[in-house]
């Protein structure tokens, strides 16, 4: 089944806007509010090891999309289509995080970062060489997990004191045990095998306090894709961002002594609740110098992240003056030592 969404007012194409959070007919600039939108998603399956077709329903022309795609745009009309079968039964995202930055905007922050790089090419830093700008909603896991932990350790404090001629260094050890349970909210892990998985970490933190509960018009004119991995699949990852949390919170409980030595570890994590959702993601395609760059930035706050070329020049520049810096330095500590200048 294919929705489009179109104008009741004069038929035209209606898509998400990021600027109102409405439906926005794109001829007649009518917006229809999305929470009071009437929604009913259809409980057909398909099948996701094969490529689907679908007609749209604007102009008639075939769809063919991967069977991970949720939501597109005719190659032809160029209209936006939301795949809802691909949107039913546990396909369904528990929530979403609308876009609320626009294309332009995303253009205009991506080009305002570019001019930030200090050792980036001076032709590069000109943002001129942008090749797509897509916006994607990335489908996501959020973890709620909780972390029962015992720990058996030897600690030790020293204490020195001085007594008549000699020194003495004290040492007095302790059995320490701790018990803890630890509580860990909403850790992303995206569930999309096209995604890098280093990006999507990066564009973390999310506003999860603007999760909202999924409608399919917020896909309309962005493409969508359904996830590629089950919670129990990536609950080993979504343990993994959590360990180094873990294990500073453990150091942090035997902070009043001078050493520690663990005996014993056990660290328990389970999944208390995971949910499916949907965050806005725009992929940027850069062009520079014959190679291609890939960026991501974050539908919700314009963070930017991905690696640019670094010029040797810049490098180079930056290294010698910082020679020259520490050389001229260490010379005027030598003068005011009383040595010679030079």
């Amino acid at each position: 089944m294919i929705l489009h969404y179109k104008c009741p007012s004069c038929g035209s194409e209606m898509r998400f806007d990021s600027e109102s959070g409405d439906l926005s007919c794109q001829s007649c600039g009518k917006h229809e509010n999305i929470e009071n939108y009437p929604e009913e998603l259809v409980t057909a399956r398909f099948s996701v090891d094969e490529a689907n077709e679908y007609h749209c329903e604007n102009c008639g022309a075939v769809l063919l999309t991967t069977a991970e795609t949720a939501a597109t745009s005719c190659s032809y009309c160029g209209a936006a289509v939301v795949i809802a079968d691909r949107l039913s039964g546990q396909l369904v995202p528990a929530k979403v995080i609308p876009f609320t930055i626009s294309k332009e905007e995303s253009m205009a922050a991506f080009q305002k970062w570019c001019r930030k790089g200090l050792l980036t090419p001076k032709g590069f830093m000109t943002a001129d060489r942008i090749k797509s700008i897509t916006g994607m909603y990335v489908p996501f896991w959020l973890f709620d997990l909780n972390s029962k932990v015992q720990v058996s350790a030897e600690c030790t404090k020293v204490r020195t004191y001085t007594q008549g001629e000699y020194i003495y260094t004290e040492t007095q050890y302790y059995d320490a045990f701790r018990d803890i349970n630890l509580d860990y909210l909403k850790i992303p892990v995206d569930a999309s095998v096209k995604m890098n998985d280093e990006l999507m970490d990066k564009l973390e933190p999310y506003p999860y306090d603007q999760l909202k509960d999924f409608k399919t018009p917020y896909l309309a004119g962005y493409i969508a894709e359904k996830y590629n991995f089950t919670d129990e699949e990536l609950l080993p990852r979504a343990k993994d961002k959590i360990s180094s949390y873990i294990e500073s919170y453990i150091a942090s409980t035997f902070s009043g002594y001078h050493s520690t030595h663990y005996k014993t570890k056990h660290i328990d994590t389970r999944n208390v609740k995971s949910n499916y959702v949907l965050l806005p993601v725009w992929m940027i395609s850069y062009d520079y110098n014959k190679s291609d760059y890939t960026f991501a930035m974050n539908g919700q706050t314009g963070k930017v992240v991905g690696k640019p070329p670094i010029s040797t020049g810049k490098v180079t520049a930056w290294f010698s003056g910082i020679a020259v810096g520490t050389f001229f330095a260490l010379k005027c500590v030598s003068f005011m030592m009383g040595g010679g200048f030079w």
